[in-house]
C-alpha cells in the first residue's frame, strides 16, 4: 500500500509540467553532449595559453566548446532535471532528495563560477590586438589565471558534489516505486565514475570518458520515465518486472 501511495503522490497532476520539462531537458543535455564529443576529438586539445588563444582566433566556436561553454547550458538544464526528480522521488525519501537537490544546485552554481570560456575569448582578442610584447605577456598571464580557475578548486568541487547528488538520487531510486531498478543501478555507476574530476590527470580523463556511457543511459531512462509521469501514464515495463510480486499502481 505504501508503494502504491508513493507512486500516486509522484504522479500528482500538479507536477506534470515539471516532469515533461525535466524529460525534455534530459534529452537536450544528451544532444549537447553529442555535439561536444566530435568537437573535442576534431583537433588536439590545447596545452598552453598561447595554443588556446590560437584556437579561439582560428575558430571561436570550437574554442568555446572546447572550454566547456555548452556545459553551462547543460548545467542549467540539469537544474530542471533534478527539480523534476525531486518532485518524483520525494515521497520515497524527502530528506534524501532534499540533500541530493541541494548538492546538485550548489554544484551547478559553483560550476558557473569556474567556467571562463567568455573571458578567454575576450583575452584571445586582446592578445591578437596587442602591439607590444608587454601587452602580449599581460594577456598570456591573464589567460593562465583563467585556465587555472577553469580547472581549479571550484571546478573540482562542482564535479564531486554533482557525483554525490547523482549517487544519492540513485539510492533513492532503488528504494522508490517510481523508477526501475535498472535506472538506479545505472545511476550508481554514473555517480561512482564521476567522483574523480576530469582535471585529475590521465585517471580523471579516463573516468570522465567512461562516465559518458552510464550518463547517456541514465539520462535516457530518466527522460523516458519523466515523460511517462508527465503524461500521467503508469510505470514502465521494467518496473513491473523488477518489482515482481508487488501490484503495479496506476495514477
Amino acid at each position: 500500500m505504501r508503494r502504491t501511495e508513493e507512486y500516486g503522490a509522484a504522479a500528482d497532476t500538479n507536477w506534470r509540467p515539471l516532469y515533461m520539462a525535466g524529460g525534455l531537458a534530459a534529452v537536450t543535455v544528451l544532444v549537447l553532449v553529442a555535439v561536444q564529443i566530435p568537437v573535442f576529438l576534431s583537433r588536439p586539445f590545447p596545452s598552453t595559453v598561447s595554443e588556446w588563444f590560437g584556437l579561439f582566433r582560428a575558430s571561436p566556436v570550437v574554442g568555446m566548446i572546447n572550454m566547456d561553454v555548452l556545459m553551462l547550458v547543460d548545467n542549467a538544464l540539469l537544474t530542471v532535471v533534478f527539480l523534476a526528480l525531486y518532485a518524483a522521488l520525494r515521497p520515497a525519501s524527502p530528506s534524501g532528495m532534499t540533500i541530493a537537490v541541494v548538492l546538485a544546485l550548489v554544484s551547478i552554481t559553483t560550476y558557473f563560477s569556474s567556467n571562463t570560456a567568455f573571458q578567454m575569448l575576450s583575452l584571445s582578442e586582446r592578445f591578437a590586438a596587442a602591439t607590444t610584447e608587454a601587452d602580449k605577456l599581460s594577456a598570456v598571464a591573464a589567460g593562465e589565471a583563467m585556465v587555472a580557475t577553469w580547472q581549479g578548486s571550484a571546478f573540482n568541487t562542482a564535479y564531486v558534489l554533482s557525483a554525490l547528488s547523482i549517487l544519492i538520487t540513485a539510492v533513492v531510486m532503488l528504494r522508490s516505486r517510481v523508477f526501475s531498478r535498472s535506472t538506479g543501478y545505472v545511476g550508481l555507476a554514473f555517480g561512482a565514475l564521476s567522483l574523480v574530476p576530469a582535471s585529475a590527470g590521465k585517471l580523471g580523463l579516463a573516468f570522465s570518458l567512461l562516465s559518458l556511457i552510464p550518463m547517456a543511459v541514465w539520462l535516457v531512462l530518466v527522460a523516458g520515465q519523466l515523460r511517462r509521469l508527465g503524461r500521467g501514464a503508469g510505470p514502465d515495463r521494467d518496473l513491473a518486472v523488477s518489482r515482481a510480486g508487488e501490484p503495479v499502481p496506476q495514477p
